[in-house]
């Protein structure tokens, strides 16, 4: 591996344990949908996409992909937790299984939203797939597939970003702190 970026403290998850692990996803999704007539993946923009694609090409169940882009949001200096939606859907999922696909999930909001509100399209089901969770002590949105639980570290690459960068690492590492805790004209906390 190259030496790393001077704002990263260090790897925190491996590009080949990333592997190994959507590979596994893909897997158990492959068994959960295999008396299924398709599934309708929704990759949540922009830090899912590099998971989503991934995991995609490894599915050997029919599926569709789809988009979705939220805004969350600071009305004052303290997070409101305001969620909306920038992006919706192309087609309705009345009666499709569907997948949502989310990169990371720190306190759930964005993530219990989106679920509040595509259960309200009535799915024939509705599962979410998460590739990083930060230890919490709950949340009110299930998680029914997993790729890694973290600790409550402001993480890069692998989709994730801090101000647009690092996206395309491709591996999962940590951010310094002196780095993301300067002022920044950032409006939201990395990813609800």
């Amino acid at each position: 591996m190259d030496e790393l970026h001077p704002a990263l403290a260090r790897v925190l998850i491996p590009a080949d344990a990333i592997k190994v692990r959507v590979n596994e996803i893909a897997d158990q999704l492959a068994r959960d949908y295999a008396e299924e007539d398709g599934l309708y993946l929704i990759g949540i923009l922009k830090g899912a996409f590099i998971f989503l694609a991934d995991l995609t090409r490894k599915l050997t169940v029919p599926h569709i992909v789809d988009f979705m882009a939220l805004s969350s949001y600071r009305k004052t200096a303290t997070y409101s937790g305001a969620v909306r939606i920038m992006m919706d859907l192309r087609e309705p999922i009345e009666g499709r299984h569907v997948l949502i696909v989310e990169d990371i999930v720190d306190t759930g909001h964005t993530l219990s939203y989106l679920y509040r509100i595509l259960k309200g399209r009535k799915p024939a089901s509705l599962r979410t797939c998460v590739l990083l969770k930060k230890e919490r002590d709950s949340l009110d949105v299930p998680i029914h597939y997993l790729g890694f639980e973290i600790p409550d570290l402001w993480v890069v690459g692998y989709g994730l970003d801090f101000a647009d960068s690092f996206r395309t690492l491709p591996y999962i590492a940590v951010l310094k702190p002196e780095v993301h805790q300067q002022p920044s004209e950032i409006s939201s906390p990395q990813d609800e």
